[in-house]
């Protein structure tokens, strides 16, 4: 039996950088699938009723970015020192400002509206977070493909992971930043994730 327990849906949503961690290291896990049907009825089984929860022996570990963090840090994806820590931190919390103000969008349920604050979130918000991150990789990646140290960390795997999100709903952002492309090639093309990537149910978060 693994001593690693993830529990979250089908979606990708925010239990997926967690499961890219675990594929990235080869470690064996039990990804145990709630249905979304049955969650009322499971919630209470979780530390503070949502999920992703990850259970480390025996102890259930909620917040999806503490359980990515210390996945990280397990399995050597974090940063080979306290400071490279902090830059990998730093590329988390730019991917992560920009992420977060994609929410109030998706969730408008006036459609023109909706669209308004689509147009203005690529138009505004989406080129300076790429702007921020070429900054970023540029300060901390050593001339390599990765965002920090010359080595691939989770904040790689977190970018292509929102990223994945973004460009299902604008294919073009990426267009005229070779190096994120670079990187974004990087991590598709990983061997332990390439698979994944064929098979893993579809979803647009």
């Amino acid at each position: 039996m693994s001593k690693y327990k993830l529990y979250y849906f089908y979606t990708r949503g925010r239990g997926e950088i967690s499961r890219l961690i675990f594929l990235v290291a080869g470690v064996d896990y039990e990804n145990i699938i709630y249905d979304k049907e049955k969650w009322p009825t499971l919630k209470a089984e979780t530390p503070l009723g949502h999920v992703p929860v990850l259970e480390y022996e025996g102890t259930k570990l909620p917040q999806s970015m503490a359980i990515a963090r210390f996945l990280a840090k397990e399995f050597g994806l974090a940063g080979r020192d306290n400071f490279e820590q902090a830059k990998v931190d730093a590329v988390v919390d730019t991917i992560l400002d920009g992420a977060l103000q994609f929410i109030p969008a998706r969730f408008e349920t006036d459609e023109a509206k909706r669209k308004e604050m689509f147009n203005n979130y690529f138009t505004n918000v989406v080129p300076k977070v790429l702007q921020d991150l070429e900054t970023l990789a540029k300060l901390y990646g050593d001339g390599g493909p990765y965002f920090v140290g010359g080595q691939l960390t989770w904040a790689d795997l977190l970018v292509h992971d929102v990223f994945q999100t973004l460009l299902g709903l604008n294919e073009n952002i990426l267009n005229g930043h070779p190096w994120l492309q670079e990187n974004r090639e990087k991590i598709s093309n990983h061997p332990n994730l390439i698979e994944h990537f064929k098979t893993r149910t579809y979803s647009p978060f």
